[in-house]
């Protein structure tokens, strides 16, 4: 006969249940008093509220990538940086992008139709230094075509409004320098004149025209102002009178030369050169390759001789001490040398150099100054008017601490490298310095960036923002 195991009570299974717990507690809280286990607990919330603190009240930081201030800070994606509300006429294209039409005939000496490329950037450069695998921010733009790349980074410029009410600037983007290089050679003013006579009558019969009667109105030109200010006497060079005309001189004009003696509502803005990036690190990696450079030159000499007395002296006796000299790297352009018009011969011989001579050209100012300062060479002056007049907005108060100066007529241009080779090592490295940090804003971004990559202050911000001061100063 099989036994069966006798089962306990209700109220007995009750008790052995409570027995259990009662000696699992107390196992519990013996485990809990070992001071092994206390002090792996305390040791483990220490290094979970050490690491929570680093993660939330330390934030990691990014490596930093140069010795010296690069770039101004980030703006922030797809904002406008600073209070600026410009908006754009869409002018009649007979103004602007009609004239683009006869690319082949806007210059009386060149064929503008690769220039006018690629918003005014002109074509690709591939044999250059820097390249990119997203895009390449190198081009060979033409010195005249600032008008055009001006135009295409305001339409996509984040300060831009198509509300006019909303507006503290009104761009006209007339392409006055392409149009009166085409006409150089016309005999007849009326002729010469007439496209810039039509666009006074446009902006007249526009009620934002007549709101502030244009002073809150201002053009972009890519040419010097000499070429729109026909004197009543006087040789004829070619110029019209747009910046004669009672109207235009309400507005404010841009333009890569003024006049300083009679240019009041002239403000000039840098000469294009050959690199225009598309990113911030395009730019910061630029401007450590020219920091790092090796400058084996003191100085150096772009340029052809001029004929006559003048500027021709100047630049005469530069091309000799230079050619005397065994510190100086001369590239002479006469005689239509190639490497005259090859972008990467001319930074060649500028980033080889510590100092660039930037002799006037056939006015006061050359795209060369700037060419120089993409360079990282600290430019010296024979004229004030090649740059301290001219580009207040861009450059530093003091004009020695990124560049040397020697009047034409005084001795000291007389013995250039005695003169350079004077300046401590120490002030040198020091320009240099501040010739790199201002590459930034003397520079023309790729019209096609986008403003959350772009991440530094171009040309034409600067010019944006020091152009919405000026119009508050003088409404």
């Amino acid at each position: 006969m099989l036994l069966s195991k006798k089962q306990p009570s209700a109220a007995a299974t009750q008790w052995i249940e409570k027995v259990k717990y009662h000696k699992n507690r107390d196992s519990y809280f013996k485990f809990l008093g070992n001071p092994h286990f206390r002090y792996t607990a305390f040791l483990l919330v220490f290094l979970s509220l050490w690491f929570l603190l680093q993660v939330f009240w330390f934030p990691p930081t990014k490596p930093t990538q140069t010795k010296f201030s690069t770039t101004t800070p980030k703006p922030s994606a797809g904002k406008c940086n600073g209070d600026v509300a410009v908006y754009v006429y869409n002018l009649p294209a007979e103004f602007n992008l009609g004239l683009l039409d006869d690319c082949s005939h806007l210059n009386v000496y060149t064929n503008m139709c690769p220039h006018v490329a690629n918003h005014g950037l002109g074509q690709p450069l591939d044999n250059m230094d820097l390249q990119s695998s997203d895009s390449n921010p190198w081009f060979a733009t033409h010195q005249f075509i600032a008008e055009m790349i001006f135009h295409a980074r305001v339409e996509n410029h984040p300060c831009r409004t198509w509300d006019p009410s909303k507006a503290n600037l009104f761009y006209v983007p007339f392409y006055g320098g392409l149009h009166v290089s085409s006409n150089f050679r016309e005999p007849n003013h009326a002729i010469r004149d007439a496209l810039a006579v039509r666009l006074v009558d446009f902006l007249q019969a526009q009620p934002t025209w007549r709101k502030k009667n244009g002073k809150d109105h201002f053009l972009a030109l890519g040419r010097t102002s000499w070429d729109f200010m026909r004197a009543n006497s006087g040789p004829d060079f070619g110029a019209n009178c747009l910046l004669n005309l009672p109207c235009v001189k309400n507005m404010s004009v841009l333009t890569v030369e003024r006049n300083p003696w009679k240019g009041s509502n002239q403000h000039g803005i840098p000469y294009p050169s050959y690199f225009h990036p598309s990113t911030s690190d395009q730019m910061m990696t630029w401007q450590n390759m020219m920091q790092q450079s090796n400058r084996p030159y003191l100085f150096s000499f772009i340029g052809a001789p001029r004929k006559g007395v003048g500027k021709a002296a100047i630049r005469d006796e530069m091309i000799k001490q230079c050619m005397e000299s065994t510190q100086c790297k001369i590239l002479k352009c006469d005689h239509g040398n190639p490497k005259c018009y090859n972008p990467s011969e001319i930074l060649k011989v500028m980033r080889e150099s510590r100092f660039c001579l930037q002799a006037p050209g056939d006015s006061f100012t050359r795209r060369s100054t700037f060419d120089a300062i993409l360079s990282g060479c600290i430019p010296v002056f024979f004229s004030r008017h090649t740059a301290y007049t001219q580009y207040s907005w861009f450059l530093p108060e003091e004009a020695s601490k990124y560049s040397v100066y020697m009047d034409e007529q005084s001795e000291e241009s007389k013995r250039i490298e005695e003169v350079l080779m004077k300046i401590p090592k120490e002030e040198v490295d020091t320009m240099r310095a501040t010739v790199i940090d201002m590459i930034p804003r003397l520079t023309y971004a790729h019209p096609n960036a986008s403003h959350s990559d772009l991440g530094f202050e171009d040309a034409v911000d600067v010019a944006l923002q020091a152009l919405a001061q000026h119009v508050r100063d003088k409404v």
